[in-house]
């Protein structure tokens, strides 16, 4: 069984910068690009970085250039760098498995998320 732990949220002010960790069990980590999804209150979830399993990223259009997706597949975790945080991003981060061929829809369960909250 595949389990995402999520950490590393938490409460910052504008400008500022979070990391946050996704620790990845129960399946062959290498074999999967990953995700990082985020859903605000009352908004759908949607993914916001990507990596394939050899690095490539991708950046959604709203975080771009403030964002960095890395993985350590040694260590079977992905990470979010995010800098220059403002107030829409203030939302529960959750990573996964996007489905490259079925439109990055997550291939597996969530995990709980982290919450991220951006404010003065």
């Amino acid at each position: 069984q595949v389990q995402f732990v999520e950490s590393g949220g938490g409460l910052v002010q504008p400008g500022g910068s979070l990391r946050l960790s996704c620790a990845v069990s129960g399946t062959n980590f290498t074999m999967y690009g990953m995700g990082w999804y985020r859903q605000a209150p009352g908004k759908q979830r949607e993914l916001v970085a990507r990596i394939t399993s050899a690095g490539s990223t991708n950046y959604a259009g709203s975080v771009k250039g403030r964002f960095t997706i890395s993985r350590d597949n040694n260590e079977n975790t992905v990470y979010l760098q995010m800098d220059g945080l403002k107030p829409e991003d203030t939302a529960v981060y959750y990573c996964n498995a996007p489905n490259y061929y079925r439109n990055y829809v997550p291939q597996f369960a969530w995990g709980q998320g982290t919450q991220v909250t951006v404010s003065l």
